[in-house]
């Protein structure tokens, strides 16, 4: 096949983005398509269809670098990809998308970018908004993974974007989980997410000291991140301690969001976060910020779940604290929102992306 997929993701960590790469590399395999990763992430190579070809850094000195070094060895790698390719070529920018699309147009080679994650988190520059959205225009699609992403991809840079659900694998439900995580008497609170200023955990740890004691809330925190040291500090000079944990990295997450009553996202901005779907497909009652992007689509404006502002702890505070209370109410949002789980449909959106890419060749 003279047709070929690069897909560029130069640094892959862990978290929705990355969920949503594998699925969808392996997906496009299957399909027939020539699906290469170029990546300083070799060591990522067993997530992916044994028959995909791993591009780029197999050193594992830069796989331990910070992302910009990574961005800056990938992007290198792309330009001698592109430079002496033959074929039918196309990039799929899951990273660094700006940098990626003025090296595909020098090159004259054809580029499609994915939005990941709301503009409202880093377009607040306006010297960095209006060349992001000239370049943006200058590729030749945008995919976005929310409605209202689109919508502010529109207003915000005058472009028009793709918007594809995230692809839900309703195989996780299959896990098996026989070792109970939390405390069987306990009230059970879970937050999945890196530990960076994004993630907003500062909010769920505020909120911890109003929560009632009787209720015998143990919060579990899931994810690695910079601000560790911080939240851990934090924990313990409020004296949190007893029943907050950082539970650092687990590579398989879904026993906690199994065993848990509460799933609570704290974000100042997403895309579209998979913990909220995956949360709904285990059917728990979810807690989340009404952020730009994707949590109020998730959750229906609230009717599959209930909405905070960002940062308002005491709100948070209160509806965990009622809880028990509102038993029938959460059921039924509970439900509402797995009656419509099917959104996120891992064939029906697969499809979709094996669609997107296959009019840009």
């Amino acid at each position: 096949m003279d047709n070929r997929i690069i897909i560029f993701i130069p640094s892959i960590e862990v978290g929705g983005v990355e969920k949503n790469l594998f699925i969808i590399s392996n997906y496009l395999k299957k399909k027939g398509l020539n699906v290469e990763i170029l990546t300083c992430n070799y060591e990522k190579k067993k997530f992916f269809a044994k028959n995909i070809k791993i591009l780029g850094s197999k050193s594992i000195f830069f796989q331990k670098r910070s992302r910009k070094i990574k961005y800056f060895i990938s992007l290198i790698y792309l330009i001698f990809e592109l430079l002496f390719d033959k074929k039918k070529t196309l990039v799929f920018a899951f990273q660094a998308n700006m940098y990626s699309v003025i090296i595909c147009k020098l090159l004259n080679k054809k580029i499609i970018i994915r939005s990941n994650s709301s503009p409202s988190g880093w377009s607040k520059n306006v010297i960095k908004k209006k060349i992001y959205g000239f370049l943006m225009r200058l590729a030749d699609d945008v995919m976005v993974n929310s409605i209202d992403f689109k919508k502010e991809i529109k207003r915000k840079f005058s472009t028009n974007s793709e918007c594809i659900y995230n692809p839900l694998d309703k195989s996780i439900l299959k896990i098996n989980n026989k070792k109970k995580i939390f405390d069987a008497s306990s009230l059970k609170i879970l937050n999945i997410g890196r530990l960076t200023d994004q993630k907003d955990h500062l909010t769920l740890l505020k909120a911890a000291k109003l929560i009632d004691k009787k209720l015998r809330p143990e919060i579990i925190i899931i994810g690695r991140g910079v601000n560790y040291n911080f939240l851990d500090e934090y924990i313990k000079k409020n004296n949190l301690g007893d029943f907050v944990k950082l539970h650092g990295f687990h590579q398989n997450a879904f026993k906690f969001i199994k065993d848990t009553n509460i799933l609570v996202l704290t974000s100042k901005f997403e895309g579209l976060p998979n913990v909220l779907i995956e949360g709904q497909l285990f059917k728990k009652y979810i807690i989340s910020t009404n952020c730009p992007t994707g949590p109020k689509e998730i959750l229906m404006n609230g009717k599959c779940g209930d909405l905070i502002n960002i940062g308002d702890y005491k709100k948070l505070a209160e509806l965990i604290n009622t809880f028990y209370k509102r038993k029938k109410i959460i059921h039924k949002k509970i439900n509402k929102g797995t009656d419509n789980i099917d959104r996120f449909d891992y064939k029906r959106n697969c499809e979709k992306y094996y669609n997107f890419i296959s009019r840009n060749f």
